[in-house]
């Protein structure tokens, strides 16, 4: 009898835990695991992670595309907007979900999803794009540009329609989604002609409206080249403020080349139009579709790709927008991009990493520092390092540098390799370093940093393939808190 009483107090405590744990969030290992990890320092603060409201404008969106095709739950993620920190966010037209019956629109879906971004103090901003099957135009990506009358005719009574409806919530529209795809590879004319159109639609409901051209996969010059030798004969290269493009690349670092060509290009075009990195991202898993498929992916390394991505685009003075917030159910499959890990029932289970890595770099580089660009340096590693100055706005004083290893793919692997480094032109009074996935803030002790000959030399600094930061402890962000160092060396030297 005692021992079937003992298993049924044992069944009952086994079911209270479980009940109990039905109602407790889910909680991220990874980020767990990266807790107990990092540089070989005294740990002396965190970087404060500031939501929407509080940080304001930046140049740093997120993208919360496809809820036109029911591929997220926007209302699952939308309390997690503001905390992210981000100024904006893309979201897409649906010209298919809007207009189901011909002349017939329903804004209903897309109004909650506006008004809901702008609550929370993200401003959004809206991909026109994808055909709609009403009128023989397919929606998906890829799809061929239509160069019909009839079809012409019903989208540009959309984009009329729905410019009128957000003009006063909607400031920036981009015309299509990588027009460069499939049969459209080599159709400059249907896309040039179909953004002109587009273009005068939309000036004529909304004048000051930015404009956003392009939506390039990749960097690809020929196409680029094209489609503005067409607007130049048109005397249309005005029209657009931006061209945006989506570099994903393996090692995000091996996109810089062709983003910087793209720049010269476009530059020469008209040197006002400026560039937009407005959809790139990273899986937290092997995936077999979509963009960088076939790759081992995790949330380690997912985390250490979008800390580069947006280290890159910083550092190259080009607004970003990360691809996605949360995972997307695609139909063949859940895509795992999210900045947020969801379920098969489209709920947040918990923040990824890379989620946390937004935040910091987010709250790090505000308008208020600037990129300096590469610095000069040289350092006694195999190694291939970015390093990129850091310069106050207000002055163009030189407050810092980004550190990261950029010539492999991010890895999982959460050693640090403590390296010299001679660093041109910085010349620091009370450095700390601050791991930017972690967002945590290290003392740098006084034999790791000395100046002379113009330029600073760093001895031991630990780096690897995510970027660390070194900056003047009195340019850390407003509300900032560290300690002063405790230890006269590193903890390196605890352990000897």
């Amino acid at each position: 009898m005692s021992k079937l009483i003992s298993m049924t107090a044992a069944m009952t405590c086994l079911a209270i835990t479980a009940s109990a744990g039905n109602d407790t969030p889910h909680w991220s290992l990874t980020w767990k695991k990266m807790q107990t990890t990092g540089p070989e320092l005294e740990l002396i603060g965190t970087l404060p992670t500031r939501t929407t409201h509080e940080l304001g404008a930046s140049d740093w969106s997120v993208g919360c595309e496809t809820l036109d095709r029911d591929y997220a739950d926007f209302d699952s993620y939308k309390p997690y907007l503001s905390e992210l920190g981000v100024t904006s966010a893309r979201i897409q037209s649906g010209w298919a979900r809007c207009e189901k019956q011909k002349g017939r629109y329903d804004f209903a879906w897309i109004d909650h999803i506006v008004d809901g971004m702008l609550e929370e103090g993200v401003q959004p901003w809206i991909n026109l794009g994808y055909g709609n099957p009403l009128y023989g135009a397919e929606k998906g990506l890829g799809s061929k540009i239509f160069t019909d009358e009839p079809t012409m005719k019903a989208w540009l009574k959309f984009v009329e329609t729905i410019v009128a409806r957000y003009r006063d919530k909607v400031h920036e529209w981009e015309i299509w989604n990588e027009p460069n795809l499939g049969e459209n590879r080599t159709n400059y004319d249907a896309y040039a002609s179909l953004l002109s159109h587009t273009v005068e639609t939309i000036r004529r409901v909304q004048p000051d409206a930015v404009i956003i051209g392009m939506g390039l996969s990749r960097m690809p010059l020929g196409y680029t080249e094209h489609v503005l030798d067409l607007l130049r004969e048109r005397g249309q290269l005005g029209m657009i403020d931006y061209v945006s493009f989506h570099p994903y690349h393996e090692n995000p670092d091996d996109a810089t080349p062709g983003i910087e060509a793209l720049a010269r290009l476009v530059k020469s075009y008209d040197p006002d139009i400026r560039l937009f990195q407005g959809e790139s991202g990273c899986p937290a898993t092997l995936e077999w579709a979509h963009a960088l498929r076939y790759y081992e992916w995790n949330e380690y390394s997912q985390a250490k790709w979008v800390a580069r991505r947006m280290a890159n685009d910083w550092m190259m003075g080009i607004r970003s927008s990360i691809f996605t917030f949360v995972d997307l159910q695609y139909p063949n499959m859940q895509q795992s991009f999210g900045l947020l890990r969801t379920n098969l029932f489209k709920e947040v289970v918990y923040k990824r990493p890379s989620f946390h890595t937004v935040q910091h770099m987010v709250n790090l580089f505000r308008p208020e520092l600037r990129s300096a660009g590469h610095l000069n340096h040289e350092s006694n590693t195999p190694r291939r390092l970015t390093v990129a100055g850091i310069e106050r706005q207000k002055d163009g004083t030189l407050v810092g540098a980004v550190v990261w290893q950029n010539d492999r793919i991010p890895s999982d692997n959460l050693a640090f390799e403590p390296i010299e480094l001679w660093i041109e032109g910085l010349s620091l009074k009370d450095p700390v370093l601050i791991e930017m996935i972690t967002g945590r803030i290290y003392a740098l002790p006084k034999y790791h940093g000395h100046s002379g000959d113009g330029r600073m030399k760093f001895t031991g600094l630990p780096v690897w393939d995510s970027p660390v930061v070194i900056l003047e402890r009195s340019a850390l962000p407003e509300g900032t808190q560290t300690r002063e160092r405790q230890i006269s060396g590193s903890t390196r030297d605890m352990h000897f």
